[in-house]
Order: structure tokens, then C-alpha cells, then sequence
């Protein structure tokens, strides 16, 4: 018995010197090999980013059944949960067809004037970003198109890392493939954020003033679009300076487009 116990010891430290040897030699090899290592640990994380990414049958499926839960509702669930508090969500999902033009039309001028012209990327807006970005040091220019957005709130979350911005323009190039820009603004406005657990144009026309999103005003729906840049900071029906200032830049885009 106790050679056997012996035995077992000896084998077990015979295997604790090979699991250092060989972690020595791959130190020794990764000190000697730095660009090698970097250049694989790129290729592996881009792997591993590029599996990430949703299919194409996810994508198509998209164009015949509403998304229950998104990454951003996914993302405020978990944020509620570490405060210790519980979010409910509030979405009524409708066609586009029973939404009033007034916001279709707010919706567009404020978060993406030439929805119908990209696909899917504004690379004007991405210059312009770039540019800006430098300047400041930071990031402080949104260049998120329509889809983009939907990219990001179908599938990623708000965090502001190259990798997952990255990951917001090639999701947002799937989506023009394979879903018409009908679909593609009926998906935004009925998943988009418009407070803390409102998802969705309804549930917000409904919370906010109280009526139908096909019975919105122009004014209705600018003060809707006004807020989405930050709906947890501003609410539509509450008439603070930021509100006015937005509400007014959205009608005066409407009225130049014969809106």
C-alpha cells in the first residue's frame, strides 16, 4: 500500500516539473517571439468577435418575427439587477403602417437624414466623426446611422470600444442585405429606448402624452425624437431647455422637407 502511494506521489510530481517545464518554454518562447504572440492573439480574438456575429437566417428571420428581448433591454435588466432594483419593460409592438407619418418623418431627420440614400453606413457622418474625435481626444460625435443604431440595440451593447463599433458596422451591412429599409425603421421604432424600461414608439406615445402613435402631432413626435440621444436624462413631455432647443431644430428639418 504504501509503495503504491509512493508511486502515485512520485508520478504526480513528475508531472508538476512538466507542467513547469513547459510553461517555462512557452514564457521563453513568447519573450523571443513578442509580433509572433501579439499577431496571434489578434487573430484569435478577431475568431472569436467574427462568431460573435448573428447568422444570415438570423438576420432574414428578422424580416417576419419581432425580436422579444434585445441586447440593450438584455443590458438594462443586468444594470437594475446590480443596483438591486427590478426594470419592467413596457413595448406594444405596431406595424409601420399604423404609425403616423409625423413620426416616421421626426424620427428620420433627427437620427438620420439620408436613411433612404446609405446602406446602411453614412461615411460622411464617419469622416466627420473621425475628425472630430481627434480633436477632442475622445469620443464625442455619434455617427450611428438608423441601422446602426437597430445593429446595436439588437445585438451589441452602448459601450463605445472599437471592437464593438466595428462590430456595429458589419451587423449594420447584414441588415441592408437582408431587410428592406421599411422593415429596418419599423424594427427601430419599436425597440428603441424612450426611458428607463419604455422601449418603443407606442409604449412611449402611450406613457408620455397619453395617446396612439398614429394620433402623434409634429410637435408630438419632435419632442419624441428630440429626447432619443439620451432618453434616460430627458423626457419628451417635460419642457426643459434641451427639449425646446432639439424640438425646435426637428421642425424646422420637417418644414424644409415639406413635412
Amino acid at each position: 500500500m504504501e509503495k503504491v502511494q509512493t508511486n502515485i506521489r512520485s508520478s504526480d510530481s513528475s508531472e508538476r516539473k512538466q507542467v513547469k517545464l513547459l510553461l517555462q518554454y512557452l514564457g521563453s518562447w513568447i519573450i523571443h517571439h513578442k509580433f509572433i504572440t501579439v499577431m496571434l492573439i489578434v487573430v484569435i480574438v478577431t475568431a472569436i468577435e467574427y462568431l460573435s456575429l448573428p447568422s444570415k437566417d438570423e438576420i432574414v428571420r428578422l424580416g417576419r418575427v419581432n425580436p422579444r428581448l434585445t441586447a440593450l433591454m438584455e443590458q438594462r435588466k443586468e444594470e437594475s439587477l446590480d443596483k438591486g432594483k427590478k426594470i419592467t419593460f413596457r413595448q406594444q409592438w405596431i406595424p409601420l403602417s399604423q404609425m403616423s407619418d409625423n413620426i416616421k418623418h421626426a424620427v428620420i431627420v433627427a437620427e438620420d437624414g439620408t436613411f433612404y440614400e446609405h446602406e446602411g453606413i453614412d461615411w460622411y457622418e464617419v469622416k466627420e466623426s473621425i475628425k472630430k474625435d481627434i480633436q477632442k481626444g475622445k469620443f464625442v460625435r455619434g455617427a450611428s446611422t438608423i441601422t446602426q443604431q437597430l445593429a446595436k440595440n439588437l445585438f451589441l451593447s452602448t459601450s463605445k470600444d472599437p471592437i464593438r463599433k466595428l462590430k456595429e458596422v458589419i451587423i449594420a451591412t447584414l441588415l441592408e442585405d437582408g431587410l428592406s429599409k421599411a422593415r429596418i425603421l419599423e424594427l427601430y421604432l419599436n425597440i428603441i429606448e424612450w426611458g428607463e424600461g419604455i422601449f418603443g414608439v407606442e409604449a412611449a406615445s402611450l406613457t408620455f402624452f397619453g395617446k396612439h402613435t398614429s394620433e402623434l402631432t409634429r410637435e408630438d413626435a419632435a419632442r419624441l425624437a428630440a429626447v432619443l440621444p439620451s432618453p434616460l436624462r430627458h423626457k419628451p413631455n417635460v419642457d426643459n431647455r434641451y427639449v425646446r432647443y432639439r424640438k425646435n431644430i426637428i421642425l424646422a428639418r420637417l418644414e424644409a422637407r415639406g413635412w
